[in-house]
């Protein structure tokens, strides 16, 4: 399975990308969400992305809705890791197609379970504690 990390924040990209990779994923790394757009347009889509919602140039947020709305990413899971909390940001997020939303600070636990929800089941049962 592949995944892209988008954050701009390189701790936060590697804490992701080392939970990934223990969990059996490839995993490519995006500051933002321009990155990330010039990232598919040369390898496209993947299994999974997990976005950060507040990032310079494009915001997870408008790069989950570009994803959206285009054909070639329908089988893309979309997770929003991010510390936007409030209600209605989660509620916009999922409205616009994300499939999970995860708070930050997190868990390997909480990435783990939602990734579950997501189908990856036996890459989450086949994980080391």
């Amino acid at each position: 399975m592949k995944a892209i990390v988008v954050d701009d924040s390189g701790t936060m990209r590697r804490i992701l990308k080392r939970m990934l990779v223990e969990l059996g994923f490839e995993v490519a790394e995006a500051e933002d969400g321009v990155a990330a757009l010039e990232w598919f347009r040369k390898n496209g889509s993947l299994d999974l992305a997990l976005l950060d919602w507040n990032m310079p140039e494009m915001s997870g947020y408008d790069l989950l809705r570009f994803v959206r709305a285009r054909r070639e990413f329908d089988g893309m899971r979309i997770m929003m890791v991010t510390t936007e909390s409030e209600m209605e940001k989660v509620a916009k997020a999922l409205s616009a197609g994300a499939d999970e939303y995860v708070m930050k600070p997190f868990t390997k636990e909480v990435i783990t379970d939602k990734l579950s929800l997501l189908g990856f089941h036996s890459l989450a049962e086949g994980a080391a504690p």
